[in-house]
């Protein structure tokens, strides 16, 4: 089932790749696009309807399933070394949000105030620390997995809670945005449930991350979810706390 999963994210991905939209595809295999963007937002494929997206995008689909490796090949999580490296030059970090972002050298031209000669030699860069490839004509192909995630406690980690405040410098008013405090006491059990639920909500995210990444840059806005549960509580109310159980 998992492989089924990942067969529909490649031929999104493959899709993207030669710039079709879901509308392209619907017209050349008659249907609606309503009807193509269930198929994919579903993943409600039989084989048929897989060969059919194919053959309609000219995609070959020993090319498509040949990713596996590939992806097999991309890595969940950088090194302690390569994080640091990163973060330690504040434009190097931007480029590397950029290409995690989904922008290509074009896009972070436009909404970076980085020239296109230093632009190549942080994107080179980028390249020899294996976060990236820096293909020819400037294209940029991510080597990390769509489960790529910062080292816990890591360097990018640290340097967020050094510059928290600027994260939570704002009332969490505006359109898609929000910010909840929930405090409680659960079992072990509850606990550990709701730490899955918490990764599963984060690894929705990255996947509608790749979705909305055929859509153009216009249409998408950078988002960042800080999703965090421990057992704790204020350092202010610490002092009258007379054991666990209070």
């Amino acid at each position: 089932m998992a492989q089924a999963l990942d067969i529909v994210d490649l031929l999104k991905a493959a899709l993207k790749g030669r710039g079709l939209t879901y509308a392209d595809v619907a017209e050349k295999l008659g249907q609606s696009e309503s009807s193509v963007k269930r198929w994919f937002s579903q993943r409600s494929f039989t084989l048929q309807r897989i060969d059919a997206v194919c053959a309609a995008a000219g995609i070959d689909f020993a090319e498509l399933t040949g990713s596996f490796d590939r992806e097999a090949r991309l890595v969940s999580r950088l090194t302690e070394a390569q994080e640091r490296e990163i973060v330690s030059e504040p434009k190097l970090f931007l480029a590397a949000l950029g290409a995690l972002n989904l922008l290509q050298f074009e896009d972070m031209l436009r909404f970076y105030k980085i020239d296109r000669t230093e632009l190549i030699g942080l994107l080179a860069h980028l390249d020899r620390i294996g976060f990236i490839d820096f293909l020819p004509n400037n294209r940029v192909r991510l080597r990390v997995a769509r489960s790529f995630s910062w080292i816990p406690n890591g360097p990018i980690m640290q340097a967020f809670k050094n510059n928290a405040a600027d994260f939570f410098a704002s009332d969490f008013a505006g359109a898609g945005e929000t910010m909840l405090l929930v405090n409680g006491r659960l079992s072990p059990a509850a606990s550990l449930a709701l730490v899955e639920k918490l990764r599963k909500l984060a690894r929705d995210f990255t996947q509608q991350h790749w979705d909305d990444g055929q859509l153009p840059l216009a249409e998408r806005v950078p988002i960042s979810l800080l999703v965090a549960c421990r057992s704790w509580a204020p350092t202010k109310v610490r002092p009258f706390l007379r054991g666990a159980n209070e």
